[in-house]
This record gives structure tokens, sequence and C-alpha cells, in this order.
């Protein structure tokens, strides 16, 4: 008989737990999302996950049904898809393959899988909705009727400032207000709203906001594409007349500086919607509400101005009661007007919106002079203050945001050039009122507020965090306080930049999505946070930003015209196509961004390669490296430019290994024999350029010699020299110190463990005394600074929240420390490398990751001389096990003899590690 294993979906799982020998799918998801609304393409990818509590469960088999009607679910009908029973192992990025998907339907879908332990039953049902797929899906007049105009959808707005919005070089500009009332003409079915609101919108109907999201939609190049949100809202209608409502803020489409600096810095023009709400009903009809000069508008609200720099004003007295419910008198509003369309294409939003992610309540408030008061939450953070006050009409509370206090206890505002970063309130004086924003945000610990009705007091004040919508999906805990501080700062900073595209900072009068200060990064983020949609958004931006001649932005989207031709800062491109490959598996990204790196590199190499194949071109150099010490950088500014030859040439060199290996995945073997032949040159050219006799390459600085390292370009004879040369540079001349920019700080850890001395990586990474990360905390941080010496350095360029110079800290905790790293070879955690650092100085180290594949555990302890190592290894996945030991005879599992557990095979001894295969499955290991 045949065992057969029982398989259910989440729900199932939280609620009733598993029992012993049971599997399940844990999770459906369309596109890496659960029950998406709105998907554009003809090919969605499928995925799910498998838990177990057997061990060494692997499909190898699965079955998928689609279908319009959940009842042929019931019964096992897939009328859209039916793979049949396919053998397969593979669990993400299965592309759909059955009939061509229809706009605005909603597809269900579940599996069947079958493991090497048995077979499955069903799971329940997940499904997608599938949005609308082409601009000409957009309607602009009622289903079945003759079109006026054929085109895509009507565009409205006011095109023009309105005379309380000021001067334009004020950048004030007030919300619009847009209303529409509508009867539906049968009983209905569904209700899909589709809307892209720019820059900024909120969507109501009969005076409901719809979704939970903020700041939306996330911000893109709107020339190139913008991106529509869609929302299920038959819920939200009711019998008879309805009324939808829409507020439009400025974002990034009315920039910020709109005069200012107009040879760098992109404008696109006043806010505008386009929006259709497509009602099918119970008899097959359906109709259609669009956006057209039927609607009203009014730029006359509350909303009075609102900028992503300076923040917002909002004045109650002029609130408009019911405007975005039915009845509402719209008839001193003015007729909706006709605008130009953006010009990008229209995009399903395939990454999360922004959200309120927490809510964290003061730990103080100070009075500082007459009416001022400090309010601390504690933590910096992003996002706004809500509170609450009771007073006459009229009044105004005035806030004003900030990182970190001045020594004589004001706001210190210099680091925020010429950002406000404020927001006014003005009282309608009907009982107690409450206030947030809508259309702006803030980097913030302070918030000074002036005018208060009354005492302020800690109840009527709470700050909202808020970032994209994706989940935390790491953990990282040690038995040194200092690197759990340091992992909670990187938490906070990556979470806070989350901005629909990874941001540098949130205060200040920047807020732009720089390349260069991600790089190595974005593998520790994506320890930490599901942020995949993030960096695949990020990698079509810059692919977008590409000019004809190949050349890439430093910026992307390139809101600023930034095209310096600098090669780590673009480059950033390789290395997060390269994360999205070896964290997720996904080989789509690597095909899809192959052609725009192809292009980019040949235009570096030929307007700037030498023939002697020396890159000689790089605009930033090790960017932010620190002053020799604290006084020497005090009062300086760090906008300071040292370009590197050095860097740019090994940077080169490391991207054609990259690009040989990408190449090989798509059988471009023309394109192999190419970037390995071009980087034998460059190697060859690097080492005769930059090496010195004395064992060390360029200036000696440590950044010239961490590169050629861990880029495998010093010749083998020369290895332990340039190592050694530095290991005395960390030991001898910093003193135990790191003395890197962004470019080193990249590579500093991981290059020490490589080679072997873990224990200086750790002596770094838990020094308090400058420069280090410690110094940071020991100085009051509770996020990473833009600057080493953030203490003392000009404001001009002095963040208080950057995460530029986490480099590859976090990387290393989770692939040196914890040991959990994915292998080359088995992308997206399907093979784990797990050979930790066992370093003298922790007691223990306790790291997970919520993988692609399943949940990933490492722990482990020194307790008497001896080392306890508990392992998850997720279904589907195998590791491979390095544990140091001079014989097998001292290594058990679960208290037995590892030689005698079958699951586990001996692979071989290295660098004194014994080395196992070892299937999925919970595992004790004790030695």
């Amino acid at each position: 008989m045949r065992k057969r294993v029982l398989v259910t979906v989440t729900m199932l799982l939280f609620s009733f737990g598993l029992a012993f020998g049971q599997i399940a799918i844990s999770n459906l998801r369309c596109e890496l999302l659960v029950n998406p609304i709105g998907i554009d393409m003809q090919r969605p990818s499928l995925s799910w996950e498998i838990t177990s509590l057997i061990r060494n469960t692997n499909q190898i088999a699965y079955q998928i049904l689609v279908s319009e009607n959940e009842n042929n679910l019931a019964v096992n009908k897939g009328d859209v898809w039916d793979s049949g029973k396919t053998a397969s192992d593979s669990t993400a990025f299965v592309s759909y393959k059955g009939k061509k998907l229809k706009k605005d339907t909603r597809y269900y879908w579940k599996i069947k899988i079958w493991t090497n332990q048995g077979e499955g039953v069903w799971s329940a049902t997940a499904y997608w909705h599938q949005g609308l797929m082409n601009y000409k899906d957009w309607a602009a007049t009622q289903v079945g009727e003759m079109p006026f105009v054929d085109w895509g959808g009507r565009w409205i707005g006011f095109d023009r400032m309105f005379p309380w919005d000021g001067n334009q070089s004020e950048n004030r500009l007030s919300a619009r207000y847009f209303r529409k009332e509508f009867k539906p003409v049968g009983k209905v079915k569904s209700a899909t709203a589709y809307i892209i609101g720019l820059g900024l919108y909120e969507l109501y109907i009969n005076g409901k906001k719809i979704g939970n999201h903020v700041l939306a939609p996330i911000p893109t190049d709107y020339t190139k594409n913008v991106k529509y949100n869609a929302f299920d809202v038959k819920e939200n209608l009711k019998e008879g007349i309805n009324a939808i409502g829409v507020v439009l803020g400025n974002g990034r489409y009315y920039t910020m500086r709109q005069l200012h600096q107009e040879y760098k810095i992109k404008t696109f023009g006043f806010p505008k919607l386009l929006f259709n709400l497509v009602l099918k009903y119970e008899d097959g009809t359906e109709t259609v509400v669009f956006s057209d000069n039927t609607w009203k508008g009014t730029a006359d609200g509350p909303i009075r101005s609102n900028n992503e720099y300076d923040g917002e004003n909002y004045d109650a007295t002029k609130e408009m009661l019911g405007w975005n419910k039915v009845g509402f008198d719209d008839s001193k509003w003015l007729k909706a007007e006709f605008v130009q369309e953006p010009g990008g294409n229209y995009e399903a939003q395939m990454s999360e919106n922004m959200k309120v992610m927490d809510s964290i309540p003061p730990v103080s408030i100070t009075k500082i002079a007459g009416d001022r008061y400090i309010i601390d939450f504690g933590q910096n953070m992003t996002g706004w203050m809500k509170f609450a006050a009771q007073g006459k009409k009229g009044e105004q509370v005035k806030l004003r945001y900030a990182e970190s206090l001045t020594p004589n206890g004001e706001l210190a505002v210099a680091n925020l050039r010429d950002a406000k970063a404020q927001a006014v309130y003005t009282l309608k004086g009907s009982g107690k009122e409450f206030w947030e924003p809508s259309f702006t945000y803030y980097g913030f610990r302070y918030v000074e507020v002036s005018g208060y009705p009354g005492t302020p007091t800690k109840e009527n004040f709470v700050a909202k965090m808020v970032y994209d919508d994706v989940r935390t999906v790491g953990t990282f805990k040690s038995s040194n306080p200092l690197l759990n501080q340091i992992y909670k700062n990187v938490w906070w900073g990556t979470a806070g930049n989350y901005k629909g595209m990874p941001v540098d900072c949130p205060q200040r009068n920047e807020r732009q999505p720089w390349l260069g200060d991600r790089g190595i990064g974005t593998i520790g983020e994506n320890f930490m946070f599901d942020n995949a949609r993030i960096y695949k958004k990020l990698v079509n931006d810059i692919k977008l930003a590409q000019k004809a001649d190949g050349s890439l932005p430093d910026v992307a989207p390139d809101f600023w015209r930034y095209y310096s031709d600098n090669i780590t800062w673009p480059g950033v491109m390789l290395l997060i196509t390269d994360m999205l490959h070896q964290q997720t598996g996904d080989v789509a990204v690597v095909r899809e961004t192959y052609p725009v790196m192809h292009k980019w590199l040949r235009y570096m190499k030929d307007r700037f390669m030498t023939t002697d194949y020396i890159l000689n071109k790089d605009s930033y150099g090790d960017w932010c490296a620190p002053p020799a010490t604290i006084e020497a950088g005090r009062g300086i500014s760090a906008n300071q430019k040292f370009p590197s030859p050095l860097i740019s040439t090994a940077y080169y060199y490391h991207f054609t290994n990259m690009m040989a290996g990408y190449a090989a995945m798509q059988n471009k073997t023309e394109d192999v024999s190419y970037y390995k032949n071009l980087g034998k040159k460059i190697k060859e050219a690097f080492n005769i350029t930059y090496y010195k006799d004395a064992g060390y390459y360029g200036k000696g600085e440590l950044t010239d010699n961490l590169l050629p390292l861990y880029f495998e370009m010093v010749a083998e004879p020369n290895v332990d020299k340039v190592f050694q040369y530095v290991v005395n540079t960390i030991k001898v001349k910093n003193q135990g110190h790191l003395s890197t920019g962004v470019i080193g700080t990249q590579w500093l850890m991981r290059t020490l463990s490589k080679y072997g001395r873990a224990d200086i990586a750790l002596q770094i990474a838990t020094k308090k005394t400058y420069p280090s990360w410690g110094y940071m905390i020991e100085n009051g941080a509770t996020t990473i600074w833009e600057l080493w010496n953030g203490n003392t350095a000009a404001p001009d360029m002095n963040s208080q929240n950057h995460v530029m110079m986490v480099g590859d800290l976090v990387v290393w905790y989770y692939q040196y420390l914890a040991g959990i790293q994915s292998s080359v070879q088995n992308p997206g955690f399907r093979k784990i490398i797990m050979s930790p650092e066992f370093v003298h100085g922790l007691d223990f180290v306790q790291a997970s990751h919520q993988a692609i594949t399943g949940l990933i555990k490492s722990e482990w302890k020194r307790e008497k001389g001896k080392i306890t190592w508990t392992v998850a290894i997720p279904s589907n996945s195998t590791a491979e096990i390095h544990i140091p030991s001079s014989s097998l005879k001292n290594i058990q599992e679960n208290s037995k003899p590892i030689s005698s557990i079958n699951e586990i095979t001996y692979l071989r001894t290295e660098k004194g590690r014994q080395v196992f295969e070892v299937p999925s499955g919970n595992y004790v290991f004790k030695f």
C-alpha cells in the first residue's frame, strides 16, 4: 500500500500544528506573493513551501490545477491548466503554462506533491487576480459603447498651481481631491479598483479608505514606467448610489525641489489620476467606472501643502465633511480636467507598498523654552508622529523632526540641509482631534512640538514606523551584547530606508536610491528581510535608466541625473543580480539583466580601459573612509572624492568572472571565452601595475589589498604575503580597527574569515573605540551612521541613518558566525553550506533564515570545551555540514555516533573539518 501524506496550507498548519510524520505545504505563492491582486503577465510563476518533521523529505513530482471557478478545484478539475503529474523537485519559480489568461479575472489554484516519503493530498486553494495587462485595457468609455477616441484610459488632474500654493520655487502644492458618484446596474459579482495616482494617492469608497498601505504607489521614473495598484472592493459597495474619493499627494511626481538645480533633478509635472473600477454582474455583464471630466475636483482642501523633504501642512478648518461619501454638495468644486499621461508604461506593482509597520510610544517629553517641547522616542526611525489635541479653532500645532539634539537640548537640524522636516496642524476646535500626515515621512528620533494647547503628555503622542510591507525573515543573537545591538541597529536602518526602493537616508534633502550604498550589503539584508521584490524592482529601474550607448547611472530610478561612468556604483546591478540568484534561485533575473550588464561593461571598456588593461575611471574611490583619528575629521566635510583606478580595475576583473558564469548559465559560449580571456589580461595587468615587492598593492591601503585577495587576483606565491600585510595593517597600524570606506567594508569581514582569521574579524566587530560600529553605539546611535566619525564630521553630509557602512558585516554574521550560506552550484538554498566559525570569544550564536525553501536554523553553544550545534534544514534541501574535529569518533548526532546515522553521509576531511552531506530535518551535533 502506498504511503499517503497530509498536505495542508498555512491556515491549518498554524491552527493545528503538525503531528509527527506529517508533511505540509506551508505556503502557496504567485510571483512570491500570497493571493496577489493585479498581475499583468501571461506567465506568472508559482511557488510553494514544504514543511515536514520527517527527515530527508524531497519532492519528486507535483501537479498544479488552475481554474476560474473555485468549485472546479473542489472536484479536482483544472480547466485553465492541469499540469498533470510533473516529475520535478522545483518548488519555486514554476512557470504557469496553461490557457491564455484574461484581464481582470481571478484564478484559483492548488497543488498536490509527491515526495520520496509518499504521495500528498491536495492542498487548500489559493488564488491570484489577473489585472489589466495592456495599455488598452484601461477603459475610456463604458464597456459596450463605441469610444469617441480609441485610447487607453483618461488621465485627470489640474496642471496648475492655485493661489494658496504660493510660488513654484517654494515647492508648496496642496493636495488634489477628486470624487465621483455611480450606481451599479445589476447585482455585483465582483468589483476591482485599479488606480494610478501620481505622485501619491489615497483611495476611498463610501468614506472608507481602501487598503492599509501608505505613500502609494512606489516611486519610478514616471517617463519610463508607472505602477498601478488593484483592490477587491466588492465588500465596500452598497446598493444604490456609491461614491469614490481620491486624494492626490505630490510624492516624487511634483518634484521635491522643483526649481533647484534643474540640470540635476528630473521634474515630471503636477499630480494626476488614472482610475478604473471594473464591476462584473451576476448576469455576466460588466461596466467600468473610469476617470474622466465627469468627476469633480478641488485643491482647496485641508492638506495645504505636502512635500517629502519639507513635510505637510494640514488645516482642519478646511475639512470637507463627507466629501468622499454619497450626497456631498460638490457644486462649488471644479470640473476635473483631462491632462497629459506621464509617458511611462503602465505596470502592475509587484513589490509591496509601504505600511505603518509599528507604533512606538515616547520615552520622554522635555520642555525647553516657551511653549516648545522635545518628544524623544528613543529610537531613530522613519515615518511620522500621530498626536491628539484639543483646543480652539485656528490654533496651530507645529512639529519639527530631527535625529538628534544639540548639547543645549535643541533639535540638531544642520544635517537636514534645506529639508524643513516639519508639519503644521491647524485645529478646527471641535473636541479632541487626532492627526497624522498622509503624503510625507521623516527620519527622526526627536520631535519638537510648539503651540500645543495645554501640557503635552505621553498618552497624546505615538510614532509610526513606516517601511515597505516586507516580512522580517531572519533572526540573530549571540553571547556578545554588542554584536546583538549592532544587528538591531542595522535592522532599524535597513527597514526604514525601504521606501518603494532602497534609499540612502530618510531625513535630509536627498533620500535617493544611490546604488553604491547597497552592493554586498543586500545579501545581509536578504537574510533579514523578504526583500527580493524590492531588489528586482531596483534592477529593473537600473535597466530602464540605461542610455542608448550603454551607460548606467549612479542613482536608479535616476531622479538625479548622475551618470558619472563610475564602475562601483552602477556595478551594483551585477551584485544585486547575483544576490537574487544565489539567495532565491531566480534564474530569470540573470537572463533579463545580462544584456544590460554586457552592454554596460562593453561601454566602460571601450571608453576607459587602457591598452594595458587598466580601467582608468573611478568616481568615488573608497568613499567615506575614516579619518585617521576622530579629531582629524572634526568639522571636515566627508564629501570628498578620491578616484582609484586600482579599485575600478579590480571590480572590472571581478565582474568578468561573474559575467563568465552568467554566460555559461545561458550557454553563451562565445561570451564565456570573451570574459575569461579579458579577465586573464586584466589580472596580469593589475599585478604588473599595482603589486609591490614588499607584499602589498597600490599605496598599501587596506581596501587596496582586500579586493585582490577576495577577488583572487593575487598570484599564488604572494597570497600569504599579501594577507599577512592585511593582518599587520589591522593589528599594528590600525590597532585592531578597520580603515575602510564604503567599498572596502563590503569585503572586509569575509576576506578575514576566508583566509582563516575570523578571530580578527570578531575583534573588529566588537570594538567600541573609533572607528567601529561599536563606537557609533557608544555615542548613542540606534541605527548605522553614514560616517565612522559621525559625531565630529561637518553636518553637510552626516546622516545618522545610513546602511552603506554596514558593508558585509551582516553577511558575515549569517554566513560565517552562523554558517548559513547557499551553495553557488545549487542556489536558492537547495544546497546549504554550513561551516560556522566557532570563534573563541563567543559562547553561543543563534541564527535563522526563512529561505524560499523554508526555515533554516543554526544554533551553537560552547560548554566545558564542547560544542553543541543544532541545525534545521528545510524540506527539499540538503546541507553540507563542516564540523571541526580531528576524528569522526568525536562527533555525535542526537547522542549517537555520527557514523551510525543512516541519513548522514561522510564526504571528506577538509582544512581540519569533517564534511558530511545531511538531508532535510532537525539535527543536534556534539563535538
